[in-house]
């Protein structure tokens, strides 16, 4: 089976509500870790990790580590897709 192209690995992923709303979290946040952002968008923290791994791989988000805390930080990249995601979401559903 041949491997997905990469945009359509981004279609797969973001075309779910769970990882546009973790993006834009992440974007709220600024820097945060995926317990917090598991709470945040109602889901396991197992299925925030694979999200995250998922974005971490497409090079939307950056782990860094202080002490025992892996925090998730956006590229810039994960910050304008974020931005977009955010419009789209949050600022829609308002007007309605």
């Amino acid at each position: 089976m041949p491997a997905k192209s990469e945009k359509s690995e981004l279609e797969a992923l973001f075309f779910r509500d769970k990882p546009a709303r973790l993006l834009v979290h992440i974007k709220k946040e600024h820097r945060s870790y995926a317990s917090v952002l598991s709470r945040q968008i109602n889901a396991t923290y197992a299925h925030t990790k694979e999200i995250l791994d998922r974005m971490h791989s497409l090079g939307l988000v950056t782990f860094s580590k202080t002490g025992r805390t892996k925090y998730v930080t956006l590229t810039p990249v994960g910050k304008d897709l974020a931005e977009h995601f955010e419009a789209l979401i949050f600022k829609r559903m308002g007007s309605k």
